[in-house]
Protein backbone atom coordinates (compact mmCIF):
# COMPACT_ATOMS: atom_id res chain seq x y z
CA UNK A 1 0.00 0.00 0.00
CA UNK A 2 2.61 2.08 0.64
CA UNK A 3 4.00 2.07 -2.85
CA UNK A 4 1.15 2.99 -4.21
CA UNK A 5 0.19 6.02 -2.28
CA UNK A 6 3.78 6.97 -3.35
CA UNK A 7 3.04 6.52 -6.30
CA UNK A 8 -0.42 8.28 -6.59
CA UNK A 9 1.20 10.89 -4.57
CA UNK A 10 4.24 12.06 -6.43
CA UNK A 11 1.92 12.19 -9.68
CA UNK A 12 0.18 14.92 -7.83
CA UNK A 13 2.56 17.01 -6.49
CA UNK A 14 5.74 19.55 -8.04
CA UNK A 15 7.97 18.55 -5.16
CA UNK A 16 8.30 14.70 -5.77
CA UNK A 17 11.67 14.59 -3.29
CA UNK A 18 10.47 15.93 -0.61
CA UNK A 19 7.19 13.81 0.04
CA UNK A 20 7.95 11.42 2.66
CA UNK A 21 4.92 8.63 3.83
CA UNK A 22 5.47 6.82 7.25
CA UNK A 23 3.29 4.21 8.09
CA UNK A 24 2.27 3.80 11.83
CA UNK A 25 0.22 1.12 13.12
CA UNK A 26 -2.38 2.28 15.76
CA UNK A 27 -4.37 -0.07 17.27
CA UNK A 28 -4.78 -2.58 14.17
CA UNK A 29 -4.90 0.33 11.85
CA UNK A 30 -2.55 1.39 9.32
CA UNK A 31 -1.79 5.47 9.42
CA UNK A 32 0.06 6.33 6.82
CA UNK A 33 1.76 9.86 7.69
CA UNK A 34 1.76 12.08 4.56
CA UNK A 35 4.82 14.77 4.96
CA UNK A 36 4.96 17.32 1.67
CA UNK A 37 6.51 20.47 0.98
CA UNK A 38 4.41 23.24 2.23
CA UNK A 39 3.20 24.61 -1.24
CA UNK A 40 2.13 21.18 -2.56
CA UNK A 41 -0.53 20.45 0.79
CA UNK A 42 -3.45 22.46 -1.09
CA UNK A 43 -2.72 19.98 -4.09
CA UNK A 44 -2.97 17.08 -2.07
CA UNK A 45 -6.30 18.17 -0.11
CA UNK A 46 -8.21 19.86 -3.27
CA UNK A 47 -11.18 21.72 -3.52
CA UNK A 48 -13.03 20.79 -0.39
CA UNK A 49 -11.16 17.95 0.27
CA UNK A 50 -12.12 15.77 -2.59
CA UNK A 51 -8.56 14.81 -3.87
CA UNK A 52 -7.57 13.48 -0.22
CA UNK A 53 -11.54 11.83 0.14
CA UNK A 54 -10.51 9.84 -2.88
CA UNK A 55 -7.04 8.89 -2.07
CA UNK A 56 -7.84 7.99 1.51
CA UNK A 57 -10.92 5.43 -0.15
CA UNK A 58 -8.20 3.76 -2.86
CA UNK A 59 -6.16 3.35 0.16
CA UNK A 60 -8.82 1.88 2.02
CA UNK A 61 -10.10 -0.67 -0.49
CA UNK A 62 -6.81 -1.70 -1.29
CA UNK A 63 -6.33 -2.41 2.20
CA UNK A 64 -9.09 -4.19 2.55
CA UNK A 65 -8.42 -6.21 -0.50
CA UNK A 66 -5.18 -7.33 1.74
CA UNK A 67 -6.95 -7.90 5.51
CA UNK A 68 -5.48 -4.65 6.45
CA UNK A 69 -7.55 -1.19 7.82
CA UNK A 70 -5.45 1.74 6.32
CA UNK A 71 -5.95 5.46 6.18
CA UNK A 72 -3.87 8.70 5.18
CA UNK A 73 -2.75 11.40 7.63
CA UNK A 74 -1.36 14.61 6.13
CA UNK A 75 1.62 16.10 8.45
CA UNK A 76 1.97 19.71 8.11
CA UNK A 77 5.11 20.22 9.77
CA UNK A 78 5.33 24.00 10.67
CA UNK A 79 8.75 26.07 10.99
CA UNK A 80 9.32 27.30 14.25
CA UNK A 81 9.37 31.31 15.45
Amino acid sequence: MQAFLEYVVKGLVDRQDAVRITPVDRHGLTVYELRLHPTDVGKIIGRQGGTIRAIRSLVQVGGARQGLRCTVEIVEERPED
